[in-house]
């Protein structure tokens, strides 16, 4: 059964028919204004929230396309397209790397915005669906980089001082279609995701839905990303999705929705209600904190990762990978000793 979101403001123009139906239930993400102390409590715990007021990006709430296309320059910026919603990321050094027969689910074209706009405005159904991804330097516009430069930057450098964390290390504008769909994956940076034009939904899930997710391994060109398709679930092949269970929001222009780092997140913009424009701001993780025990689910998933890395790095054979801990866990790990342990029980 799927959750509901918030209750909906007269102002909105969205209501539960825009929100696909799923498989799995949803509980809000509280939507918080950016001075109440819960709100900073959250942050802190890496935890998601929806921030109503931060005036982020109050000098960027004009970006429409027609602002953009008088704006952006005449510079070739990133546009991916697909054959159908979903735009799922995927490595291309990876592909070479590992030399798989991996084809991808997109392709990217680079085009000046004008360009980017036409080829937008001028979709049919049948037509490549189009999502500009573009990070923000002193390429763009002059306009642009004017308006830039204006955002809440003080909010900004006291969350990242109030939190301990690393670097600022890009801004990333997304200019996409209604009704296109970022399939679930999780990132290795905190995110600030800033919403500036239409409506988007973003459903999350804590990093301890790792297992019920099934992300691909690390050598894949898909990896970060989950296996699954929400649309047509294979319950079969991966039995732990009927544990899953996450949490949402519909982010509209002015908000801005903190994303911890390992958080699963599937973004997608509301259908019939227009094109969106958003933009992320990605920091690194603070220093290694101090290991307290029991680990977090996001050490856990760290830990995992890098043993996965080092093990491929190791044996250089990604198919060797799990043979090697096949041989390690089957037998050792996996018996009536090992359940006891687990359950607390006594050898």
């Amino acid at each position: 059964m799927n959750g509901t979101t918030d209750t909906v403001p007269a102002d909105q123009p969205w209501d539960e028919s825009h929100l696909s139906k799923y498989f799995f239930h949803t509980d809000p993400i509280p939507r918080l204004s950016c001075t109440d102390p819960q709100a900073l409590q959250l942050i802190a715990q890496e935890k998601p929230v929806v921030l109503t007021d931060t005036k982020l990006c109050d000098t960027a709430l004009k970006w429409d396309l027609d602002y953009l296309a008088a704006n952006m320059g005449t510079e070739r910026y990133m546009v991916f397209l697909s054959k159908n919603h979903k735009f799922k990321y995927y490595d291309e050094a990876k592909i070479k790397l590992y030399k798989t027969n991996f084809v991808p689910p997109t392709r990217r074209l680079d085009m000046t915005f004008s360009e980017f706009v036409k080829k937008l405005r001028d979709w049919k159904p049948g037509d490549e669906r189009v999502y500009l991804q573009q990070g923000l330097n002193n390429t763009v516009g002059q306009g642009i980089v004017v308006d830039f430069l204006q955002f809440n930057w003080q909010w900004l450098n006291i969350q990242q001082k109030t939190n301990n964390w690393g670097p600022l290390t890009s801004n990333l504008l997304l200019v996409g279609m209604e009704g296109n769909v970022t399939p679930v994956h999780y990132d290795e940076q905190q995110n600030f995701f800033c919403q500036l034009v239409g409506y988007k939904r973003c459903i999350l899930f804590a990093p301890e839905h790792y297992e019920r997710l099934y992300p691909y391994p690390v050598y894949h060109p898909h990896d970060r990303q989950s296996q699954v398709d929400f649309n047509e679930p294979d319950l079969e092949s991966f039995p732990g999705l009927e544990g899953l269970r996450g949490v949402e929001a519909v982010v509209g222009p002015g908000e801005v929705l903190y994303i911890p780092m390992y958080w699963w997140h599937q973004i997608e913009s509301l259908p019939c209600l227009g094109n969106t424009v958003s933009v992320n701001f990605w920091y690194k993780g603070g220093p290694t904190e101090k290991i307290e025990y029991p680990l977090k689910p996001r050490q856990k998933l760290a830990i995992m990762r890098n043993v996965e890395k080092m093990l491929l790095e190791a044996l250089k054979e990604p198919a060797e990978v799990g043979s090697l801990l096949r041989s390690l866990v089957l037998g050792r790990y996996t018996g009536d000793e090992a359940m006891k342990l687990e359950a607390g029980g006594k050898l």
